[in-house]
């Protein structure tokens, strides 16, 4: 697969330069070429982004208004978008960072070309009074890059961000805008919101659930989705409250049998198939996760859930499960040998348990 960090590249940065240059005569072509360019190559995604933030730093107009100004002709050009515009929203949080009531207009100008979610976060954290008021105003933004920027910016544990501490200690602000968005007609804008109420499960379950109780009155089925969405980790859980706002039982009486898991033993990069037949003597929507105890660098670590079927189980009526996993590094999780603990989990009961031998030789 492409590395992202590569599509911060020479080439890029020669577009950025032509665009502004277009919005701008005096911006200075070759310099920043030149300066955005040097060190970048050993540099990851992000330090890139900053590298050629701080590049641009360097060669746009000293004064923030007039260098936003270049950057608002610059979006008056289609070919001004995508991955370019990203160091261009990092530049905007660095060097707009004390002119909030210019920045914040820029960072919404530019989301449309490539989300401001991670530059704005500095906004949130050194003027949060203004930036709300900012926020309140895009909820009724037409583009939807807009609106979805007002819950993806203020997400607490955004992935790639740093975390925004006031906002998990009382997430009380950003939900008043959530309130405002669950029900957007934009998906992308819902799966955004569905996504930060996540996030708020992770930190505030209750109040996460209360306020899936409160948006589930309104009866919509694109909010439906966002609540059975944004629940997701609390369902992994097993929480009982959470299972059961969403139409499953925690306690029903679901038996499990024919665990098998083959095979037995397997090496880095490969895969295992787990099979099992489950039956109930009553009628029982059942939400069924496996949960694989991976063995780290000191031991088992906490398991990960991976959701494997939604199913309605009938009485006399065995319903067969498999599932195919693969054990695979990832770059949060890196894999060590020996034996990984898989549990079956049905309505965030725990029903059978069985392990398959992770050995040390990697296939790929």
């Amino acid at each position: 697969m492409p590395d992202f960090k590569d599509e911060i590249s020479p080439a890029m940065v020669a577009a950025v330069a032509t665009e502004l240059h277009r919005a701008w005569e005096g911006f200075p072509v070759q310099a920043f070429t030149a300066d955005a360019t040097d060190g970048l190559a050993p540099l990851a995604l992000l330090a890139r982004v900053h590298h050629v933030a701080a590049a641009l730093r360097r060669a746009m107009p000293a004064n923030f208004a007039t260098a936003a100004d270049v950057l608002h002709r610059a979006l008056e050009s289609a070919t001004f978008n995508g991955w370019m515009t990203l160091p261009c929203g990092y530049y905007v949080a660095d060097h707009g960072v004390d002119h909030p009531d210019v920045a914040l207009p820029t960072l919404a100008a530019l989301s449309p070309r490539f989300s401001s979610e991670g530059p704005i976060r500095v906004f949130i954290e050194r003027h949060p009074e203004t930036t709300f008021e900012h926020l309140r105003r895009w909820i009724d933004h037409p583009d939807e890059h807009v609106r979805r920027l007002v819950s993806e910016g203020t997400r607490p544990r955004l992935p790639w961000a740093p975390q925004l501490r006031g906002l998990i200690a009382d997430p009380s602000q950003a939900v008043a805008l959530l309130d405002r968005l669950h029900d957007d007609e934009s998906e992308y804008v819902r799966r955004s919101v569905a996504n930060h109420l996540n996030d708020i499960s992770k930190d505030n379950p209750t109040l996460a659930l209360g306020i899936a109780h409160r948006w589930a009155t309104a009866g919509s089925d694109r909010t439906a989705w966002v609540i059975r969405y944004g629940l997701r980790s609390l369902v992994k859980q097993g929480d009982p409250e959470a299972l059961r706002l969403l139409g499953y039982d925690h306690g029903a009486a679901v038996t499990i049998t024919g665990l098998t898991v083959t095979p037995d033993g397997v090496p880095i990069g490969g895969h295992v198939t787990i099979a099992f037949t489950l039956t109930a003597d009553a009628a029982v929507r059942a939400v069924v996760d496996d949960a694989v105890h991976h063995v780290g660098a000191r031991g088992q670590r906490a398991p990960k859930v991976f959701k494997l079927t939604t199913v309605t189980l009938h009485p006399g009526t065995p319903k067969p499960v498999t599932r195919r996993h693969r054990f695979r590094e990832v770059s949060v999780r890196r894999l060590y040998p020996g034996p990984h603990r898989i549990d079956i989990q049905v309505n965030g009961q725990i029903l059978a348990s069985t392990a398959v031998t992770v050995t040390s030789t990697k296939l790929g």
